[in-house]
C-alpha cells in the first residue's frame, strides 16, 4: 500500500495504458501482426530513451549541467531580458539542431540547474525547454522523427526543407517567445528585476567531470556528424559514463536511474492507437482532413493533427494522418505535420518530448503545476500552429 501511495498519476497512466493494449491483444481486437509491427518500431526507440535518461541523469551528478549554466548565468550578466533571449536561443538552436527529445533530455537539466546557480524560480525556464523543443521542432529532418517520414513522404532534401519550413519555423518561435514572456518571465512572473551571475566553480571530482563532459560531447557529435542510429549513440554513450560512475562512485548505481515510467508508457500507447487505427480512426481521420489542398484543408489538417495529439501522442496521429492525406497534397501534409509538431502542448503525454521533460524536471525535484501547464500550453498551441500554417501559406 506504502508503494501504492508513492506513485505519481503518470505511473498509473502508464500502466493502465500497458494494460490496455495488452488486453486489445489478447483479446484479439489488435491482432499480433500489427502489434508486432508497432513493437519492432518502438524497440530502438525504447532504446534510447533508457539509455540517454540514465545518461543524462548521471551527468548531471557529475556536474557537468551544473558548469553549462553557470557559463550562461553568467554571459546574461545579471540581466532578466538578456538571459531569456540567451535561454530562447539556446533551446531552439539545440532543438533544430539535434531533436527534440535529446533537448528534452539534456537541455532541461541544464535550464533547472541555472535556476538553483541564480537563485530564480525554476518553472519559467523549465517552460522555456519544453514549449521550445516542441516549437523549434520543423526545420530539419533531424529536428524531429515525424520530419523525417515527412520529408521522405513529399521528397524534399534537408536544404529544401529548411527553405519550405523556414518561415513557419520563425513563426512558431515568434509566437512562443511571445507567450514565454507573458505567462512566466515578465516581472510579476519571475520575482525580480534582475539577479547576480555566480562566481566560476570547480567540480567535486575533476576526473569524473572530464568524463561525462566528453562522453556528452561526442554522442552530440555522432548524431551530428556519424550515419549511426540514436539509440547507438546514447547506449555507447551511457555505458562510457557508467563505467566512469563505476570506478569513481558506484554507490550513485542504482536501479531508479532506469526511466521504467516511459518504458511501460510507450509500448501501451502504440498498441492502444494501433487498436484504435484498426477501427475506424483512419475514416475518422480521412473525414476530419478533408481532401482540400488549400488554405482550408491545411488549417483542417493542422487543427486535427494538434488536437489529435494532445488526446493521443503526435508520433502515431502523424503516423495514421499521413496515410488520411492525399499523396499530392504536400502542402496540407506539412500542415499536420505542423499541427503534430508545435500543438501537442497541453497534455503532458502528447509528444515523447514532453514526458521525458516532465521525468527530467521530477528527478530534479521540480513541481509543474498541470492546471497551469495545460492552459498556458493551450493558448500557444492554437496560437503557434495558427501562425506557422499562415506562414507556410506563403513558403
Amino acid at each position: 500500500m506504502r508503494f501504492l501511495k508513492r506513485l505519481h498519476p503518470l505511473d498509473w497512466l502508464a500502466a493502465g495504458l500497458l494494460a490496455c493494449g495488452l488486453i486489445c491483444v489478447a483479446t484479439g481486437l489488435l491482432p499480433t501482426a500489427p502489434a508486432g509491427e508497432a513493437m519492432a518500431r518502438i524497440g530502438p526507440l525504447l532504446a534510447f530513451l533508457a539509455t540517454v535518461i540514465v545518461m543524462a541523469e548521471l551527468t548531471g551528478r557529475a556536474e557537468v549541467f551544473d558548469a553549462v549554466a553557470s557559463w550562461v548565468a553568467r554571459t546574461g550578466r545579471g540581466s532578466y531580458p538578456r538571459l531569456f533571449g540567451l535561454c530562447v536561443l539556446f533551446a531552439s538552436v539545440t532543438t533544430i539542431a539535434l531533436n527534440l527529445d535529446t533537448t528534452a533530455v539534456l537541455l532541461t537539466p541544464v535550464m533547472l540547474a541555472l535556476a538553483g546557480r541564480v537563485g530564480i524560480a525554476p518553472v519559467p525556464l523549465a517552460m522555456t525547454t519544453v514549449w521550445l523543443a516542441n516549437t523549434a521542432s520543423l526545420l530539419l529532418p533531424v529536428s524531429n522523427l515525424t520530419n523525417l517520414l515527412a520529408s521522405d513522404r513529399v521528397g524534399l532534401s534537408p536544404t529544401q526543407m529548411a527553405a519550405t519550413m523556414g518561415l513557419p519555423q520563425l513563426a512558431a518561435i515568434a509566437v512562443t517567445t511571445a507567450c514565454l514572456w507573458g505567462f512566466y518571465w515578465r516581472r510579476g512572473r519571475r520575482g525580480s528585476d534582475g539577479y547576480v551571475p555566480p562566481e566560476r566553480t570547480a567540480p567535486a571530482d575533476p576526473v569524473l567531470f572530464r568524463v561525462c563532459a566528453l562522453a556528452c560531447a561526442g554522442f552530440l557529435v555522432a548524431i551530428l556528424v556519424a550515419d549511426v542510429p540514436l539509440w547507438s549513440a546514447s547506449l555507447t554513450t551511457m555505458l562510457i559514463v557508467v563505467v566512469a560512475f563505476a570506478l569513481r562512485r558506484p554507490a550513485e548505481l542504482r536501479l531508479s536511474l532506469v526511466p521504467w515510467r516511459l518504458l511501460v508508457l510507450v509500448p501501451g500507447m502504440f498498441l492502444v492507437v494501433e487498436t484504435v487505427n484498426a477501427h475506424g480512426l483512419h475514416a475518422l481521420l480521412t473525414a476530419a482532413i478533408g481532401p482540400d489542398g488549400g488554405l482550408l484543408g491545411m488549417l483542417r489538417s493542422a487543427g486535427v493533427g494538434a488536437g489529435l495529439s494532445n488526446v493521443l501522442n503526435n508520433l502515431p496521429v502523424y503516423m495514421a494522418g499521413e496515410a488520411a492525406v492525399p499523396v499530392g497534397n504536400h502542402h496540407q501534409l506539412l500542415a499536420l505535420l505542423i499541427g503534430t509538431n508545435v500543438g501537442p502542448l497541453v497534455t503532458p503525454w502528447a509528444s515523447l518530448a514532453t514526458l521525458l521533460w516532465f521525468e527530467r524536471c521530477r528527478g530534479q525535484g521540480t513541481v509543474i503545476p498541470l492546471r497551469r501547464f495545460m492552459g498556458t500550453g493551450l493558448v500557444l498551441a492554437v496560437t503557434a500552429t495558427l501562425a506557422a500554417t499562415a506562414a507556410l501559406t506563403v513558403a
